[in-house]
């Protein structure tokens, strides 16, 4: 492999791993700054509990979180210097705001939450956890400002041989921060929801105390209601993105449904084995209209096909491979849709049982539920590959591809001891990351630590 080829597996590989951790982080403050809310408003003990134990949880993620992320920041000068000698006066932009407004207003809160137990005024310490949780969301938009000049940039101006920060403001309004941001906030806040879902109804399994019982019942409470809203937000969010992506690129869209010849009205695969080498169907199950459906809300509209967007790119940009990985891009789509409408059934489910009070006797539902949590990873990780991967072979949309950006004194050698270095390095990481998370998760303060989870009987899916 030469460099190029290791400096994207380098780069793919720390950049998953860093977003296992940024979602759960951005939703987990925000769910943990109800709870504490709801103590402070209340007085009751039980949201003090929740609030405690959630927060020890938020604070392993944001820790592991900050140490991956670090890496990120090096890889544009080390790795891909000529992206950054071309972009860097735009990228550098957002993201030194970030470091500035974002970052360094979330740790230092979070550090005066950690500390400020019992010594700082409830409605100080209060305001602290929500400063971290609007922190981390402001962080967000600075990253995704970033980003999304790289999907459609704007605001620049070429000279030099160099794209210039030209208008700020044209980088604040771009179309796709608006569809970008959004979803992305939807999804962490959905990702943080299982996750209290999933660990809740460990919980419920075992012989809990009466507070313990409490604690975890409204933890379940809330997680349903934050589940149900970000999966719902989600889709309509991700709804939105595909419009605008089908505006400004079509390509994805394309790959995405392995739509080789334009149509009108446009049908959706529901599952596609082609051949990607002749560019066409071998076995296909489609959904007639329903792409035109989601392109323009009714079931007519023309959605051109990697065949006419191939030739229309070569006629704009000159000759040259405008398509990107078919296979992974399709593949990346499904898996993310798919994981995103199996938690909107679950997340309906849970608050059914919430609202019927009936948590407690689906025992084989709250067994799937701990699983479960792993269902917005998988979205995520996906999410994030076909983002990514369907804007090839652009790094930024348009004006340079991706192989123009790597470092050109950078050896495969010296990327490949990195990337091994990193791998090994992140391997450890999310051990340990796994090991406290387990740790803190099963055990409850003031529950005996090794009660045994029971046994399910099997019995029907239900009471």
């Amino acid at each position: 492999m030469d460099a190029l080829s290791l400096a994207r597996w380098q780069f793919a590989i720390t950049t998953v791993y860093h977003f296992f951790f940024v979602p759960l982080s951005i939703g987990l403050a925000i769910i943990v700054a109800i709870m504490q809310t709801g103590y402070a408003r209340s007085g009751d003990e039980t949201y003090k509990r929740m609030t405690k134990f959630w927060g020890k949880l938020l604070l392993i993620n944001f820790a592991i979180g900050v140490a991956t992320g670090i890496v990120q920041e090096f890889q544009f000068g080390m790795a891909w210097s000529e992206y950054s000698r071309f972009a860097g006066d735009i990228f550098g932009a957002p993201l030194a705001i970030e470091a500035l407004m974002a970052f360094f207003l979330e740790s230092t809160f979070l550090g005066l939450w950690i500390f400020g137990w019992e010594r700082l005024p409830k409605p100080v310490h209060l305001a602290c956890i929500w400063l971290v949780a609007i922190g981390s969301t402001v962080s967000s938009f600075w990253i995704l400002v970033a980003n999304s000049f790289m999907h459609q940039p704007v605001g620049y101006v070429l000279r030099n041989g160099r794209a210039e920060l030209d208008d700020f403001g044209a980088l604040l309004a771009n179309g796709h921060v608006w569809v970008q941001w959004p979803h992305t906030m939807l999804a962490a806040l959905s990702t943080a929801a299982f996750f209290v879902l999933g660990i809740s109804a460990y919980h419920l399994r075992r012989p809990l105390s009466a507070a313990g019982q409490a604690m975890f019942r409204r933890s379940f409470q809330i997680g349903a209601v934050a589940a149900l809203i970000g999966v719902v937000g989600v889709i309509l969010a991700g709804h939105a993105q595909a419009q605008y992506m089908i505006k400004v690129q079509p390509m994805k869209m394309a790959a995405a449904e392995a739509l080789w010849e334009s149509e009108d009205p446009a049908a959706m695969s529901l599952f596609t084995v082609a051949s990607l080498a002749e560019q066409r169907d071998l076995f296909v199950i489609k959904m007639p209209g329903a792409l035109s459906f989601l392109a323009y809300n009714r079931f007519e509209g023309l959605v051109h096909g990697v065949k006419d967007l191939q030739a229309e790119a070569e006629a704009r940009y000159g000759p040259g491979n405008y398509i990107p990985n078919v296979f992974l891009t399709y593949w990346m789509f499904r898996a993310m849709v798919g994981a995103g409408f199996a938690m909107l059934a679950l997340a309906a489910l849970a608050l059914a049982l919430v609202l019927r009070h009936q948590v407690e006797g689906w025992p084989r539902f709250l067994w799937m539920l701990t699983p479960a949590i792993g269902l917005p990873y998988l979205a995520n990780a996906t999410g994030w590959i076909f983002t990514e991967m369907g804007r090839q072979p652009w790094i930024i949309y348009g004006l340079m591809r991706t192989e123009q950006a790597v470092s050109p004194t950078v050896s495969a050698g010296t990327v490949l001891i990195s990337l091994v270095g990193f791998s090994l390095v992140y391997l450890g990481l999310i051990v340990a990351t796994v090991f406290l998370m387990l740790k803190y998760a099963r055990n409850v303060p003031g529950e005996a630590p090794s009660a045994p989870t029971p046994a399910l009987r099997p019995a029907p899916l239900g009471r």
